[in-house]
């Protein structure tokens, strides 16, 4: 990963960006000392303009920006920094230096999803995901057929507390099976685009 820092007179852009929500969360500096600590300490680290040192974000205030991927540009002058953020990234104590709050839980199916997967590779005893792959595919998919009956029957004659309590249980069910089958629900989200019509 080549950077031209040289455009910049000795500075790029990091765009820093949330790895779970992709929320764009703030714009630093960084020169080549930044990048390399940022790389070292997995903590963004920024070059301050102002005070005209390293500064690494949440070095005060225990708000850090825990590193997960950095990216360049098509240009090599930019980089885009996906990180985990430790409580709120603005100085004045929002969620992000834009003003946005800093939640998608839409997006939380995709990091379950993950998680899951993490299972399905690992299998660690103990955990009930683990049981489930381990029972095989028939069970799963019996799993996910209980779980929907069970959410019929609190739409129907229930509560909306359990409705929304055994809906998730049946979308839980239906992401471990689609992992034992090898797919994602991104294939699910990719399916229902194509049948959307405006």
């Amino acid at each position: 990963m080549e950077l031209d820092f040289k455009k910049g007179g000795g500075l790029a852009p990091a765009i820093i960006q949330d790895a779970r929500t992709n929320r764009v969360l703030m714009l630093g500096f960084m020169n080549e000392e930044a990048l390399a600590k940022t790389r070292e300490t997995g903590k963004v680290t920024f070059f301050s303009r102002t005070k005209q040192r390293l500064w690494t974000k949440g070095e005060t205030s225990g708000n850090f920006l825990h590193v997960k991927e950095i990216l360049v540009d098509c240009d090599h002058d930019t980089l885009l920094v996906k990180a985990t953020p430790e409580g709120p990234v603005c100085h004045t104590g929002a969620d992000t230096c834009f003003g946005e709050t800093n939640t998608d839980d839409g997006l939380f199916l995709q990091y379950l999803q993950d998680f899951i997967d993490r299972r399905h590779r690992e299998m660690p005893d103990g955990s009930y995901t683990t049981s489930l792959f381990r029972k095989g595919i028939n069970r799963m998919a019996q799993k996910v057929g209980e779980e929907a009956v069970e959410t019929v029957i609190e739409a129907t004659n229930g509560t909306d507390e359990g409705f929304i309590y055994e809906a998730s249980d049946l979308l839980y069910h239906l992401i471990v099976l689609l992992t034992a089958k090898g797919y994602r629900i991104d294939n699910l989200a990719s399916e229902l685009k194509k049948r959307h019509k405006e």
